[in-house]
């Protein structure tokens, strides 16, 4: 066992390749996605062997390192269940799970909700004196498309609105503008033009990009949406807005998620709109900035879900935020959260707070004045450097708290391209971390791995597992603790 003490120590090619024709947009229950191990020297043909005679591959997703496996729609659940069991014997498969819906977290029919209350509760009229936003600041909306030449919207769109994952086309204009009017919604809400006497304004003058992945239904399939993330990612853009979700969790959809905040993307996702007292996913995974819903009185949305994943409530600064200072993704959510106001509801409806957006474009975030929610912190380090030798070779580390109570620690795992390191993580055990074993555990299908965890538990020291499921290299392991 080994320890770790502080101070050890937009453009571009997607791998999204081409659909098969034919394969159709919205819901793909038919299909099951294969995640492959970046150890393996051909990815489609270490699942081509267990693909039965009825079934065929579709679709390949090269960056996330997946596969999708259709099946006729005929076919029994038993037979994928007998192929899942079976792909996830060979090697190199590192998953095998459905391709789940999701769905656009569409607004209730209150008439009231329409009123743009919203830029006036957070404050945007009073940021606006500081900023409008900037152009160069991208958001990108994963949803239903949007009508970019909508007079509200058209000039904040770059030359290149985005693509249409849902059609497989290079268009994210809705087929049924009139159905499909969610995406549309989102974007304004984010970046309609403000002051030019048009419509409704949204909270900043930022860029904006859409990556339709949703049907006229509102529906979408975990690939399609994660291909999505992967591209708005790869297209640079400082914030991710998913106002989707409730397929539940999936290896695809994270490792998306991953994919963006590993390449320096805000992932902002909506809590969910059943009411209930869990947090639906993509917004769950801890790359995502979960954010909850708030009325025109301060109250919790009615519809609103809520849970210990909320980071926020009321969304739509960041934009404004990043247009004033020069901040990473990591640096622009705890200073939207340490800018938050916190308007009385209890942590798991609020978060740290009502996002501010006056406090977020003035208060410094080298500063130590926040708006009275979140409260940030001082941070330390380490990292160590380290080599696995082959599969199932692993190293664990403690990690020695240098804070009481600390709100954050961040645990980033650096390994070789051609090997598929994982990462474990136990808090509050004096247990080793393992595959078999832990509280945390980020295991995509390459080896860059992060564990996020907000108020971790410093009751006994971290344990720490790096592990090699396939390959061999070096790597270095870094801690970040914020007080």
């Amino acid at each position: 066992m080994k320890a770790i003490g502080a101070g050890t120590l937009f453009g571009g090619l997607s791998g999204v390749a081409s659909a098969t024709p034919g394969r159709q947009p919205g819901p793909k229950t038919e299909e099951i996605l294969v995640g492959v191990s970046a150890s393996a020297a051909d990815m489609e043909g270490a699942v081509a062997q267990a693909v039965p005679g009825n079934a065929a591959i579709v679709h390949r997703n090269h960056t996330l390192s997946y596969v999708a496996v259709k099946f006729p729609s005929q076919a029994a659940d038993r037979a994928k269940e007998n192929f899942i069991d079976a792909v996830t014997r060979k090697d190199h498969i590192k998953y095998a799970e459905p391709n789940k819906t999701y769905g656009a977290f569409y607004e209730p029919s209150d008439p009231r909700f329409g009123d743009q209350y919203a830029p006036k509760q957070v404050e945007s009229d009073g940021a606006w004196d500081t900023t409008l936003g900037d152009s160069g600041v991208t958001i990108a909306v994963v949803d239903t498309g949007a009508q970019y030449d909508h007079p509200d919207l058209a000039a904040n769109y770059e030359a290149d609105p985005g693509r249409d994952f849902a059609d497989n086309d290079a268009d994210p204009y809705p087929d049924a503008p009139s159905e499909e009017y969610h995406g549309t919604h989102v974007s304004g809400c984010a970046a309609a033009v403000i002051d030019n006497g048009t419509g409704v304004a949204g909270q900043s003058n930022s860029s904006l990009i859409n990556g339709r992945a949703l049907d006229e239904n509102g529906s979408g399939s975990t690939a399609d949406i994660a291909d999505a993330i992967e591209w708005a990612a790869d297209q640079g853009a400082d914030v991710i807005n998913l106002s989707l979700g409730g397929g539940g969790y999936t290896d695809t959809m994270k490792n998306a998620v991953s994919y963006a905040t590993d390449n320096g993307s805000l992932v902002i996702a909506a809590a969910g709109n059943n009411g209930s007292s869990s947090v639906s996913y993509p917004a769950a995974y801890s790359e995502c900035v979960a954010v909850s819903a708030v009325d025109d009185n301060g109250g919790l949305a009615s519809f609103s879900q809520y849970g210990e994943s909320v980071e926020l409530c009321a969304p739509g600064v960041a934009g404004l935020a990043l247009a004033q200072w020069d901040l990473t993704n990591q640096e622009l959510r705890s200073h939207l959260k340490d800018t938050a106001e916190d308007i009385g509801l209890p942590g798991d409806e609020q978060g740290s707070g009502q996002v501010d957006a006056l406090a977020a474009v003035t208060t410094d975030p080298g500063g130590e004045d926040g708006g009275g929610g979140g409260g940030g912190g001082e941070t330390t380090s380490g990292s160590v450097d380290g080599t696995l030798y082959g599969s199932s070779d692993y190293d664990d580390y403690t990690w020695s708290w240098s804070y009481s109570a600390p709100s954050k620690v961040v645990v980033e795992l650096d390994g070789p391209a051609d090997a598929d390191f994982d990462l474990y993580v136990n808090t509050g055990t004096t247990q080793d971390a393992w595959p078999g074993n832990y509280d945390y555990a980020s295991r995509s299908t390459n080896s860059q791995e992060t564990v996020t965890i907000e108020g971790p538990d410093d009751s006994t020291a971290m344990q720490i597992d790096v592990d090699s499921y396939s390959g061999s290299g070096s790597y270095t392991l870094t801690i970040t603790e914020t007080e």
